[in-house]
């Protein structure tokens, strides 16, 4: 017993069709298995963040406002099921604005959240770097997140000569980026009225140049006027150049090495996604995924077909019938 029909291509492709729908309606999602990352962003205010030695969109630009930039170009690429939350630095301490939330679902709220950010939202005019990244540290190891802390270095006053205080944390158990921010050509430091008005720049007199909090350096005793007693540091005048802004990346790499951080530049390419990535710790994380739109898709791809070959059959009908009457 023959059956015509099953030469016939189209009943195949409607066959085909019609196995490949009930699959798309009855088939089961699948888990697959995709890595996430938890990041504090912690960005520096400090009056060396107002300096405007880098760009953006090629115009001049200060580094707060690059550095409010860069937050944003790499929260785009961080996957969903990544959380993300957002600090400030300024004084001694890291001060959170959010605690990390899922990137995808709020993506709008942290989006738009970080252009607010200004320098005027500092309490206090010191930048000890060292203490708020220590401090950021301590509020990302207590999220259970990593950290990007964005910074030109920039202490002030200085480290007093004898030098870093210890890191009391473990190194490496949270992970991230120090990210150095600025020219490697220095400028003056920006000054601003108690309004927020801009006023001109800091001089040498302006700015400490050293700090005496501590020991005096090793050469002090051949420092004109030193005595150990009443002048330790003697009574020279000291520039060692604490009123110009630069990247100060030497130390900033210190630091990184101190608390297991990676050191990254933030230069042309304002993502800091992939170096984040590669010094972060991943979280897996399992999600559902609905793969019925590969067979539906199939399905819909042999009814066009199927279609396509019932148009061009009557096409053709239609031109013989034509040729015939003729």
């Amino acid at each position: 017993m023959r059956l015509p029909a099953l030469k016939d291509p189209r009943t195949w492709l409607a066959a085909g069709a019609l196995l490949l729908t009930l699959l798309a309606i009855f088939v089961p999602r699948i888990m697959l298995q995709r890595e996430a990352y938890d990041v504090m962003f912690v960005v520096d205010i400090t009056t060396s963040m107002n300096t405007r030695d880098v760009k953006l969109a090629g115009e001049p630009a200060s580094r707060l406002d690059v550095a409010k930039a860069s937050i944003q170009d790499t929260l785009a690429q961080l996957p969903c099921g990544s959380k993300a939350g957002l600090g400030v630095f300024t004084e001694r301490r890291t001060f959170v604005l959010y605690e990390p939330v899922e990137v995808c679902a709020n993506f709008s709220a942290l989006h738009d959240s970080i252009p607010h950010i200004h320098w005027r939202m500092g309490w206090q005019g010191d930048s000890f770097v060292s203490k708020g990244l220590f401090s950021a540290l301590s509020i990302a190891h207590s999220d259970k997140a990593d950290l990007i802390f964005i910074t030109d270095g920039h202490e002030l006053p200085p480290l007093p000569y004898s030098g870093l205080e210890p890191y009391e944390g473990k190194p490496g158990d949270v992970g991230g980026l120090v990210v150095g921010i600025g020219s490697h050509t220095s400028s003056r430091l920006l000054k601003y009225d108690a309004d927020g008005r801009e006023i001109g720049v800091y001089s040498m007199q302006d700015i400490p140049q050293e700090n005496r909090a501590g020991p005096p350096p090793p050469d002090a005793e051949s420092r004109p006027g030193y005595h150990p007693k009443w002048a330790p540091f003697g009574n020279a005048i000291v520039n060692n150049k604490e009123h110009l802004a630069i990247v100060r990346e030497e130390y900033l790499k210190k630091l990184a090495g101190v608390t297991g951080l990676t050191y990254a530049y933030l230069g042309d390419d304002r993502s800091l996604a992939n170096e984040f990535i590669k010094a972060a710790h991943a979280r897996s994380l399992e999600r559902s995924v609905d793969v019925s739109i590969i067979p539906g898709s199939l399905a819909l791809a042999l009814l066009t077909l199927l279609y396509g070959i019932a148009a061009v059959s009557a096409f053709r009908a239609s031109i013989r019938s034509i040729h015939n009457t003729t």
